[in-house]
């Protein structure tokens, strides 16, 4: 499992022009199973995603496909996470890590 914190390194007028397109970029991959959760971090300087069912070389070709990250709007830092407490309600997800999903 991986969270991948983005930092936007253009102005938010940039960012607004590529939102559509990167929602839709999220869209696929939630689609596919891959992305958990996503959202706008406060103060809006960037965002996290939550990734699972990829290995690191993965993750980087898809994010890649990112128009935020084609168009050079934002810096991506990635934290691989391996979950050993965990609320149930979350357990599904950190099952399948666990169990080599």
């Amino acid at each position: 499992m991986f969270i991948v914190s983005l930092t936007y390194k253009k102005d938010l007028t940039e960012v607004e022009k590529y939102i559509t397109q990167h929602l839709a970029f999220l869209d696929q991959y939630y689609a596919e199973k891959k992305f958990i959760f996503s959202g706008r971090k406060n103060p809006r300087t960037g965002g996290v995603i939550l990734v699972r069912n990829v290995n690191r070389a993965a993750l980087l070709d898809i994010l890649k496909q990112d128009p935020f990250y084609q168009n050079e709007i934002a810096d991506y830092d990635i934290t691989e996470v391996i979950p050993t407490k965990y609320d149930k309600d979350f357990a599904c997800f950190a099952e399948e890590l666990l169990n080599g999903a």
